[in-house]
């Protein structure tokens, strides 16, 4: 950038000018540092291998590279990166905030451009060109930010990847049996991350909507694991009020499911049951496009899993059925299985199934005639109960709507 003032400014009074503020530059940096020292106590200095603060050798290298490029008329001065990419990466990897380290930037810059002001009075530069040097002092200013949020950057992206790692190993170690205390095993892992240890505990499975789909915008306390094929959620404290909630909106659009609350020693308990849940949304046997709650789903998750248990039992319990037609098997299933849970006559019946009492009281004296006094006994109600209604989940009971009396 052009500086006509500045170039304009005899030789003899810029070397003057670099000369006193070269010469002053140890002793202008330790003044400096003592006044940020004095504004930000809580700063932590590094120290080089000389044993001299690292801040302080990075003051002084910034005064006399812009002292030096104004002397020899260099345009935008920059300063190497190195020294202060590594104050940004010290803030990042301390976990500070950034607009400490530009505050106290700004701040040596005031104090450096006060007293440039006294030197180029007492070597008699005209107002304008000073005027300059405070913009080139600033834009000096805006590149060592630069370097330093360059450097904030990097540190915070490898502290964020090595607290991932920390919480994947944590995660991995909540979901295996523990037979003792649970803290013991735990503890150390977990404080970690800063991660309290709660008494209770859900995990959750979840199912990507697509290859890059973002993560969930799960709250704080709430780990995540995204690195897995698929993603695992573990919920602290799942009951207290308000966190079901927040996670079904963070969840929004994803598939997946959430085992039940348990003590944190079962963990694995809650995954099982919520990769049984997941199982079932892949064969399509329980709704997509939402994370469910295992709780919520007891039925299903009881008797689906056991299909092949519950397809044996049905030839046995349903026997009576062989004699008749497909269609009059399932509707006799569908009556039976409505008697049973209404434990009613016809219209109790008819009223469920939405068939005329006439249907309803026709079939039930079908349904008498084929079982008998075994229909009576609850143990063998009970069985037919659970087969009946594990048919109906997989949509083995489907007939077409039907109201003629007498059917």
């Amino acid at each position: 950038m052009t500086r006509p003032a500045w170039s304009e400014v005899p030789r003899p009074k810029v070397e003057r000018f670099a000369a006193i503020a070269l010469g002053e530059a140890g002793e202008l940096a330790q003044a400096i540092l003592r006044e940020i020292r004095h504004d930000f106590p809580h700063l932590r200095l590094v120290e080089d291998e000389s044993g001299e603060p690292m801040a302080l050798v990075g003051i002084r290298r910034a005064i006399e590279r812009f002292v030096q490029h104004l002397a020899s008329g260099a345009q935008d001065p920059r300063m190497p990166p190195e020294v202060f990419q590594e104050f940004g990466r010290d803030e990042g990897l301390n976990g500070r905030s950034l607009d400490s380290l530009q505050a106290i930037y700004r701040l040596g810059v005031r104090l450096a451009w006060r007293r440039f002001a006294e030197i180029g009075q007492q070597v008699d530069i005209a107002a304008p060109a000073m005027y300059e040097l405070a913009e080139s002092g600033f834009e000096y200013l805006d590149g060592l930010v630069e370097q330093s949020v360059r450097g904030y950057a990097e540190a915070a992206a490898r502290r964020a990847g090595e607290r991932l790692r920390l919480q994947r190993q944590l995660i991995d170690r909540l979901l295996v049996e523990h037979r003792g205390d649970p803290h013991a095993a735990l503890g150390e892992r977990a404080a970690r991350i800063g991660w309290e240890l709660p008494g209770t505990i859900a995990v959750g499975v979840l199912i990507r909507p697509a290859r890059e789909a973002v993560a969930p915008a799960v709250g704080q306390g709430i780990l995540l694991d995204m690195e897995s094929e698929q993603p695992r959620i573990v919920i602290p404290e799942p009951d207290i009020a308000g966190r079901w909630d927040m996670v079904r909106r963070a969840t929004a659009g994803w598939s997946g499911a959430i085992g039940p609350s348990v003590p944190l020693a079962a963990a694995a308990t809650s995954l099982r049951w919520a990769e049984t849940a997941v199982r079932l949304v892949e064969s399509d046997l329980l709704p997509r496009g939402e994370v469910l709650h295992c709780t919520e789903r007891t039925e299903e998750l009881v008797l689906l899993p056991s299909q092949e248990l519950i397809d044996a039992a049905a030839p046995r319990c349903l026997a009576p059925l062989e004699g008749t037609s497909p269609v009059q098997a399932r509707r006799l299933a569908a009556t039976l299985l409505a008697w049973i849970e209404t434990s009613g006559g016809a219209p109790e019946v008819a009223n469920r199934l939405g068939v005329h009492p006439q249907t309803a009281r026709y079939r039930l004296r079908q349904i008498r005639e084929l079982w008998g006094d075994a229909i009576d006994d609850p143990d063998r109600r009970f069985e037919m109960l659970l087969v009946l209604r594990a048919q109906r989940l997989r949509g083995d009971l489907k007939d077409p709507p039907e109201s003629t009396p007498g059917r």
